[in-house]
């Protein structure tokens, strides 16, 4: 008898100890996937508070056009745009960024009586970016601001200025096949300036590669 409790006492032992085994050898669960992350879709999430960054699509230019199907105003075969990574939720989700730099520079204009371009300034920076699951991509000013941007051209006339605003922002599209934002038609107007800037401005630019620490960044 004594024999037999003894092995009855061990077998329930082993019985209670083999689920602890295997639960303490059974693998990690995967962190959770981002709604931005670098080395692939599905890859390494972008930490809160890294610097993304992106110049004009190889090939491309910004521009600045008075009609959503014309090719009359300001083209620019540079520009840039950097933004801090504030929130980046598990995927699927929106992640948020703040925009806080865009530049363009060797701009030139084909209208009538403007010999040149001396700048372009993006004005109430930072802007809220919103980057969601499905790449839409949303950029909206601080309250009680517009997203605006001042062109000052060089005319028969002398120097102008000419203020811009998108009072209802801006929408563009994320693509992962070459890691890119594309802002296609974005209406802009004229708020203050020379009758020489068109009454409207619609905003074409693609951005590509979008990095963060210099790798492409996806969206998930």
């Amino acid at each position: 008898m004594r024999m037999r409790s003894l092995l009855s006492l061990t077998a329930a032992a082993a019985a209670f100890a083999l689920p602890v085994a295997v639960a303490a050898s059974a693998p990690a669960a995967a962190a959770d996937v981002a709604v931005l992350t670098t080395g692939g879709a599905g890859g390494t999430n972008v930490a809160e508070g890294s610097v993304i960054s992106a110049s004009l699509a190889a090939g491309t230019t910004a521009t600045l056009y008075s009609s959503s199907t014309g090719t009359s105003g300001i083209s620019c075969s540079a520009s840039t745009f950097t933004a801090t990574v504030d929130g980046n939720p598990t995927a699927p989700g929106t992640a948020t960024e703040s925009l806080t730099g865009q530049t363009f520079s060797n701009c030139t204009s084909n209208v009538v009586g403007v010999l040149g371009v001396t700048s372009i300034t993006v004005n109430n920076l930072p802007y809220t970016t919103a980057v969601s699951s499905d790449g839409s991509v949303a950029v909206t000013p601080a309250s009680g601001t517009a997203i605006q941007t001042t062109v000052v051209l060089r005319t028969l006339l002398g120097s102008v200025s000419c203020v811009y605003q998108a009072a209802s922002g801006l929408s563009g599209t994320a693509d992962n096949t070459d890691n890119s934002i594309t802002f296609a038609n974005q209406q802009f107007t004229r708020t203050s300036g020379s009758s020489l800037c068109p009454a409207s401005g619609f905003w074409t630019a693609k951005y590509s590669p979008v990095t963060a620490s210099g790798e492409a960044v996806y969206v998930n």
